[in-house]
């Protein structure tokens, strides 16, 4: 019987309860599969040297963008 009245409770508010939630926050959490070192330290350098490489291109795109617009400006 109190199963349902939680049941009910849940339809009504449109809420889990607490404890559910944490359980399957919990549940959820030990699913993830955590990198190792070796494959971190790979795709932290690619992504930081992605950044750089993309930081420059548009870097020059503005330097060169800003240059045609005063040539056109003035």
């Amino acid at each position: 019987m109190s199963e349902t009245v939680k049941a009910e409770k849940t339809v009504k508010t449109g809420k889990a309860p607490k404890k559910s939630w944490f359980k399957g926050f919990k549940s959820e959490f030990k699913k993830i599969v955590w990198p190792d070192k070796k494959s971190l330290v790979k795709q932290t350098t690619a992504v930081v040297s992605i950044s750089i490489i993309l930081g420059l291109i548009i870097t020059f795109l503005d330097y060169v963008l800003k240059f045609g617009v005063d040539f056109l400006v003035k």
